[in-house]
């Protein structure tokens, strides 16, 4: 699988985002492991979670230990896989998310998550979402002093702007390696950031590719020009979205979700697809 750099890491040039293998409607704990092992045997060396992909907060870390036994049972070496995790939201019980940006709680969630992983130092961990009640930099403030103490081997964060990015950069002393703000043919409003991580050479990390939880099979009829390229490479209008968002950059790793095998498989397999510029223009225009 061709690769993408996430700071001194190459990675496989789609990832796995691990959400809908542990909030609602998740598959149960042998299928999204087995889920998981596709993804590695396709060549994906790259996982997306978070501490509060659970149900609720009593539940927090079920997403981080879904990986963790995943990668321990996978029967091969995982030492290449970088495994992304994020802190700063937090699930109540009813299906909401809250966000909590004070420093001491990005820290006490980062310890939480390597206890769930299993690990020393965490490969890569990203602020979840801004909080408007705390600095955002008092927040990223937190990731400074993780990477300083040897918590965290990269620092990220989510949901950012351009102009949180760069104040980001600052805190951080030049050592942001990541962003992942959504991004699909459904929501294009991170555009601007997508373009901006480009370039000041920082990986951008589009959640929900595919247009989120449920919406991949919709693509046909609310995206009609993916479906048509599709046909004209062989592919599905998923892959060929999937295709779409890796020529926005560089440094772009979109991160689709997948409860099944199959799917699984089928979104890794969309880094080998090559569209030309007539269709890449045409995609953009509709």
């Amino acid at each position: 699988m061709h690769e993408r750099q996430i700071g001194h890491r190459m990675v496989s040039a789609i990832g796995l985002g691990e959400m809908p293998l542990s909030i609602e409607g998740r598959p149960g704990r042998t299928q999204a492991i087995s889920t998981i092992h596709a993804s590695l045997h396709a060549g994906v060396t790259f996982i997306d979670t978070a501490d509060a992909y659970a149900l609720s907060v009593e539940e927090h870390g079920h997403g981080e230990r879904i990986v963790a036994k995943a990668l321990a049972t996978y029967g091969s070496s995982t030492e290449h896989v970088l495994v992304a995790t994020k802190g700063g939201h937090r699930r109540p019980g009813d299906g909401s998310w809250t966000v909590h940006g004070d420093p001491e709680y990005v820290k006490a969630a980062c310890e939480a998550s390597l206890k769930a992983l299993g690990v020393e130092a965490i490969g890569l961990y990203q602020y979840h979402r801004p909080d408007p009640q705390v600095p955002w930099a008092d927040s990223v403030g937190a990731l400074a002093d993780l990477l300083d103490a040897g918590k965290i081997e990269m620092a990220g964060v989510s949901n950012a702007t351009v102009e949180q990015i760069d104040e980001a950069q600052r805190v951080l002393g030049g050592r942001l390696v990541s962003v992942q703000n959504e991004f699909s043919p459904r929501f294009r409003s991170s555009e601007g950031e997508l373009a901006h991580c480009e370039k000041i050479g920082v990986a951008f990390i589009p959640w929900s590719p595919l247009g989120g939880i449920g919406r991949a099979g919709s693509m046909q009829r609310d995206h009609p020009a993916f479906s048509e390229v599709a046909g004209e490479v062989g592919a599905t209008a998923q892959q060929v979205t999937l295709a779409w968002i890796l020529v926005k950059g560089s440094r772009v790793i979109p991160i689709p979700g997948s409860s099944r095998l199959e799917t699984a498989i089928a979104s890794a397999a969309a880094a080998d697809i090559v569209l030309s510029a007539e269709q890449v223009a045409r995609l953009d225009a509709s």
